[in-house]
């Protein structure tokens, strides 16, 4: 005689209810694995943004920077014309979240970066030698907010990639990949900057008596 645990497991409510579950678990996952993509994806832009944001901080103090230093007739016109010049080529890319989907378009604006970055630091070296600049206490606050900018583009750029990280993970590895490829979810790109690209001007020792 079977026994009633038997009975239910051979019955038709259990294979009823084994289809529920398993339907449950189908509906379940891609939902839940989708909302996850959609969460990670709006970190990305998110973060995006705030990288945004600190390097056009950086571009902002430009202007200031430069008017301060033509007030010294004798500086070198050519490093104040570099900096123009590289401030200009970044201003010309197009900055939008369809960048991160493009490695060659983020590493022409990185590259873009790179160049204003070496720009702003020539010029901090040129400083070095006018006395009367680095006393100039406009020149000096211009000098502290560039130092803290280029903290916050670090900063940024590093929060950036660790969310990139997650999200690229998610996009690549299965099961995360099946629903990445049917809903359009593209791996985005990182910021692999070189070492020189990366150091912010060391302007604190220009300024030391």
């Amino acid at each position: 005689m079977n026994s009633p645990i038997s009975q239910f497991f051979s019955s038709g409510l259990f294979r009823w209810l084994a289809i529920g579950v398993i339907l449950l678990v189908l509906i379940l996952w891609p939902t839940g694995a989708y909302n996850g993509l959609v969460e990670l994806q709006e970190q990305t832009d998110s973060q995006w943004g705030q990288v945004k944001n600190a390097y056009q901080r950086r571009m902002d103090l430009i202007p200031n920077l430069v008017s301060t230093v033509k007030n010294y007739a004798d500086f070198e016109k050519s490093t104040l014309e570099n900096v123009v010049s590289a401030r200009s080529r970044v201003g010309s890319i197009q900055v939008d979240e369809k960048m991160l989907n493009d490695p060659q378009k983020m590493k022409a604006f990185e590259e873009a970066q790179g160049q204003f970055t070496s720009a702003l630091s020539r010029l901090m070296v040129v400083a070095e030698n006018y006395p009367n600049l680095k006393a100039d206490q406009q020149f000096l606050n211009l000098q502290s907010q560039l130092e803290g900018s280029e903290n916050r583009i670090a900063v940024e750029r590093n929060r950036f990639n660790e969310v990139v990280k997650l999200y690229n993970t998610k996009v690549r590895t299965f099961p995360g990949n099946i629903l990445a490829g049917i809903f359009g979810f593209e791996k985005k790109a990182y910021f692999e900057g070189n070492a020189n690209n990366e150091t912010a001007p060391n302007v604190d020792k220009l300024f030391d008596k």
